[in-house]
């Protein structure tokens, strides 16, 4: 008698090369297949249009003058700096749906299998900025756009009401939501350089919140020049219409933050490369 031995496809079985696209989708139904995706994003959209339409409802330009305590649009404002008042609160939301992404397969030991999948290792990382950055983008731009028409309904009759048709308008809503796509690409790249949710969270709250506050206890002359320079002042000059003295510019802040976000991703390449799942 003679044994014949059947190769894989006569067996019936096929054998699948890793490629990017197939990457791509795999994270792709990873991500939608998460509660806390459809929820974070959720609570970043309704904070960020919230937030807008609150502060342009109760903007009062005399309140500080009449001796009253300041509401949330009170003071020397614009109408789109109002819109976009809830940007910081919704780019922490974001920050934190791209920790989980990244850090979350480290705490459920997950990413053995995903790095046994792809062990490339290097598109796992690409791929899940890849997802997240866009989807935030996408939602995030809609919930800016739709704070500012909200806004504009309690800004009716003011001086500082604008319309979408006026100068640096949409550039500003569109750079609102731009940073918040890269501030989740960031979550996603300390997720996986840290590899702990709570740390890298902790990492990020402070070097977009806490830092320049901290930075003001250098001296003036030290202060003055690295302060624009601090990831949360460049990203917030990406979305601001008009530029300050001592900020930068919408395109400097741009190339600064991304800047940022492109040496956490090199580190994170760099980890997930040398150090075991």
């Amino acid at each position: 008698m003679t044994v014949t031995e059947l190769s894989p496809t006569r067996a019936g079985t096929r054998a699948y090369k890793v490629t990017g696209p197939r990457v791509l989708r795999a994270e792709w139904s990873k991500f939608w297949s998460l509660r806390s995706s459809w929820i974070t994003l959720g609570v970043s959209v309704v904070l960020l249009v919230a937030l807008g339409a609150i502060a342009s409802a109760t903007y009062s330009p005399d309140a500080t003058a009449q001796g009253g305590p300041p509401g949330p649009g009170s003071g020397d404002q614009d109408a789109v700096s109002l819109a976009l008042l809830g940007v910081t609160f919704a780019s922490l939301a974001v920050g934190v749906l791209g920790v989980l992404l990244s850090a979350g397969e480290y705490t459920t030991g997950m990413i053995r299998s995903t790095l046994t999948a792809v062990p490339r290792r290097l598109p796992v990382l690409w791929t899940k900025a890849a997802v997240i950055g866009p989807i935030t983008l996408v939602l995030t731009t809609l919930g800016a756009l739709a704070a500012f028409q909200l806004g504009t309904l309690g800004l009716d009759g003011e001086k500082i009401a604008l319309s979408l048709g006026d100068d640096g308008v949409l550039r500003s809503l569109a750079g609102a939501g731009l940073y918040l796509a890269l501030v989740a690409v960031a979550g996603v790249a300390l997720g996986i350089l840290l590899r702990s949710s709570a740390g890298a969270i902790a990492v990020l709250v402070g070097v977009l919140l806490i830092l320049p506050g901290l930075a003001s206890l250098l001296p003036d002359s030290v202060h003055d020049d690295i302060n624009p320079y601090f990831p949360g002042n460049a990203g917030s000059a990406m979305y601001a219409l008009h530029q300050s003295s001592d900020a930068l510019s919408p395109g400097a802040g741009l190339a600064v933050f991304a800047g940022w976000v492109a040496l956490t991703l090199a580190g994170a390449a760099w980890r997930l490369l040398k150090s075991d799942a």
